[in-house]
């Protein structure tokens, strides 16, 4: 890792990436509405990305996964389609750990050169990659093929006569078949079974999983009894341990750069805390980043289980999105921040991911532009990590109906699909504007723009923070609860960073008290000419404790004001 570099991610769900079929059909297959391919990631596409301010890009979806799609003719298992969700499967559903998903492929036999050829053009183009390690869940008839010579697969060895044994790597229902508030029956596979049925991947223990589980998954087991609350099992290391670490070298050994660990937190810290330098010792600069959502966990999964990043979303995403949506106070960003202030640097900032609703969605803020203070909040308030969704550069809505989930305002992770904004700016492989109307174009040059700028600015990525919220509440010509602002500073620069949620202009007084001069080790300066890194705008303002900042904000936007102090 590079200190003087901010970390800007490019999540892309590799399947939807560069798809031009137009047909849209719900649940339709890959034959009626096409599927995207790791060769649509041309040179062009990734300088584009790399262009827009991206310094790594996260690939979703790049392992084998349980589908609908019938690949037997290339010596692949067919799944049932009772188990799968939606016609293309979820990602997140691990059909076969060592293997490309057939999916991404041009040629179909060659799935693995032609991921190794998308590392090498990732790296070409001046960025580093991330793939996704689904650690706490695989599919149901997982089976790996392309498992290297002498690795046995999981559950292999299983005695499926018990619950839990801490060298099984499923947790078992003995002696009840898989039943559950779920259709079993599919007209041409006949009724899926399963017997004995096995726990599911969000710690359904029993053998009744409905829709709303993860009944397209089985919980593997780390050594922790579950069932019988004997604790954890963990000398000696457990079976499963082995096998997912050497899976996590496996794809380490492939040159990439990074892995974004699913639902981390449900696997056992310990394990993260063995694994993981272990990997670290052979590829020393290989980034880990965790899903994990209890604060409480935080720092027990950086401590000890060694993660460099986690995600920062019931913190900073679930506040931002408050305040977009005009249901809380701008004020409390402060607190955000404050109460990872010991770990900041290890958090990553967020305001789209495949999980989460599209900011343009009926479900979300409705507009793309409502989210852009938010977005210069999350990618400048801090040195750590930032990452923004494919298409969320673009506007996108995702308010289709494709398939499993529905018009649920996210861009489905289960089917065969293209997404509109994303279709028209591949434009046939050419990876340019022309197709955009003026609101997408705008909206693009604004994350490039701000992504920029935390490319060049060294105040963003390495330079202190400075909260001036406290210094403005109250204050006769700033509504905090509708406006934020801080500083950023870096030896001989400073940033007034100020934004408006509110949907209107505002002319604002932005109080800078002696505290901050004093602690950021600033001059005070009267009547000197800054610029908006945003605009491209001069303007002329009093940076002392004794004047507020006057400056004019724009709705729904903000400005990036930089100081020479010298």
């Amino acid at each position: 890792m590079n200190p003087e570099e901010k970390i800007i991610i490019y999540q892309v769900f590799t399947r939807l990436f560069g798809n031009q079929a137009l047909t849209s059909k719900t649940n339709g297959s890959i034959e009626e509405n096409g599927c995207g391919k790791l060769d649509y990631f041309t040179e062009q596409a990734l300088s584009e990305i790399k262009g827009l301010g991206a310094t790594h890009i996260w690939y979703t979806g790049i392992i084998a996964h349980a589908t609908q799609t019938d690949y037997t003719k290339y010596g692949i298992r067919k799944d049932h389609p009772a188990v799968v969700k939606g016609k293309a499967g979820s990602p997140y559903a691990i059909k076969d750990y060592y293997d490309i998903d057939p999916d991404l492929a041009v040629d179909v036999d060659k799935r693995m050169e032609e991921f190794e050829a998308l590392v090498e053009r990732t790296h070409n183009a001046g960025m580093k990659m991330i793939i996704d390690f689904v650690p706490n869940h695989v599919a149901r008839q997982y089976k790996s093929l392309a498992k290297p010579a002498g690795v046995k697969d999981l559950g292999e060895d299983d005695d499926t006569s018990v619950s839990f044994n801490p060298n099984n790597n499923f947790y078992y229902i003995p002696g009840e078949e898989l039943k559950g508030d779920i259709d079993l029956y599919d007209p041409e596979a006949g009724r899926y079974t399963e017997m004995p049925a096995k726990a599911t991947g969000n710690n359904k223990f029993d053998a009744w999983p409905n829709r709303n589980d993860w009944y397209e998954t089985v919980k593997l087991n780390y050594g922790v009894d579950y069932y019988n609350n004997t604790g954890c099992h963990f000398s000696p290391i457990p079976d499963t341990w082995n096998k997912m670490k050497d899976i996590l070298l496996f794809w380490a050994g492939k040159n990439i750069d990074g892995f974004r660990c699913d639902m981390a937190e449900m696997v056992p810290c310990e394990f993260w805390g063995w694994a993981i330098p272990q990997v670290k010792e052979q590829f020393p600069d290989i980034i880990f980043i965790a899903e994990v959502y209890n604060p409480q966990e935080y720092r027990n999964y950086i401590h000890n289980g060694h993660f460099d990043y986690l995600y920062d979303k019931v913190g900073l995403y679930d506040t931002l999105r408050s305040i977009i949506c005009s249901n809380s106070s701008a004020t409390n960003i402060t607190g955000c921040w404050q109460s990872v202030n010991d770990i900041q640097s290890h958090m990553l900032n967020f305001l789209e991911n495949h999980d989460e609703q599209r900011i343009a969605s009926d479900y979300f803020a409705g507009n793309p532009h409502k989210a852009f203070p938010g977005m210069i909040v999350s990618a400048c308030m801090n040195t750590n990590p930032v990452m923004i969704y494919f298409g969320q550069e673009l506007g996108e809505s995702g308010m289709d109906t494709e398939g499993f989930s529905g018009r649920d305002g996210r861009t489905t992770i289960f089917d065969y699909w293209s997404v509109d904004s994303i279709r028209r700016w591949t434009n046939h492989g050419r990876f340019n504007t022309h197709l955009l109307n003026a609101k997408e174009k705008g909206i693009r040059n604004f994350y490039k723009t701000l992504l920029n700028i935390c490319n060049q600015e060294k105040c963003i990525a390495r330079g202190k923070f400075f909260d001036l919220m406290y210094a403005n509440v109250n204050g006769w010509q700033m509504d905090e609860h509708k406006q934020y602002a801080f500083l950023r500073q870096c030896e001989d620069e400073v940033l007034l960073i100020a934004v408006n949620f509110g949907d209107i202009n505002m002319r604002v007084a932005i109080n800078i008290p002696e505290h901050a001069f004093n602690y950021l080790g600033m001059p005070e300066m009267g009547n000197i000419k800054v610029k908006d890194l945003i605009s491209g705008k001069e303007e002329k303002i009093n940076f002392m404790s004794s004047k507020p900042v006057g400056t004019d904000l724009p709705a729904n936007s903000g400005k990036i004001l930089k100081i020479k102090l010298k």
